[in-house]
């Protein structure tokens, strides 16, 4: 057992602010030398899509699925005042402004801090995800791996 601190995150929602808060803390706790772990699950899972449409084989559901998540962090809403998609372009545009990292650059980051990313591979098989839609250097794992790594945490929340 390490002497480190564990730091580990849920991240349940799609939405675009909650999960630049999640990888905000994840970072963070990774700089304060946490070892730090993301658990992506249900919507979760758009942050870590990649943007560009991949050809996979998929079912008529695992398609509509498909259609209807957003493909990467940038295409996500927000939690609060969406407004038709234009409240992501304002907070990116006030963000831009007051030059606060945009959600890909604290991903990157969370990755060179080797945050561990975890998709989870159950919810993956319901919404018909493949790993080739999924960004490179991640892990895959079920709720077991992520109760491994919760149980030794010093701070564990779910967002």
């Amino acid at each position: 057992m390490s002497d480190k601190k564990k730091t580990t995150i849920v991240l349940f929602s799609g939405d675009y602010d909650k999960a630049m808060a999640a990888y905000i803390i994840a970072n963070g706790a990774a700089a304060y030398d946490h070892e730090v772990t993301i658990f992506h699950t249900f919507w979760g899972l758009n942050a870590l899509r990649k943007e560009e449409q991949v050809p996979v084989q998929k079912g008529f559901l695992e398609k509509m699925f498909a259609k209807m998540m957003p493909r990467g962090a940038d295409k996500m809403g927000l939690s609060k005042m969406n407004f038709a998609g234009m409240g992501p372009k304002m907070i990116k545009k006030v963000m831009k402004k007051h030059q606060a990292m945009p959600f890909p650059q604290l991903a990157e980051m969370a990755q060179e801090q080797d945050v561990k990313l975890i998709a989870c591979t159950m919810t993956m098989d319901l919404l018909g995800l493949k790993k080739d839609e999924l960004i490179e250097d991640i892990d895959y794992a079920g709720v077991a791996a992520y109760i491994g790594d919760a149980e030794e945490g010093n701070i564990n929340l779910f967002i």
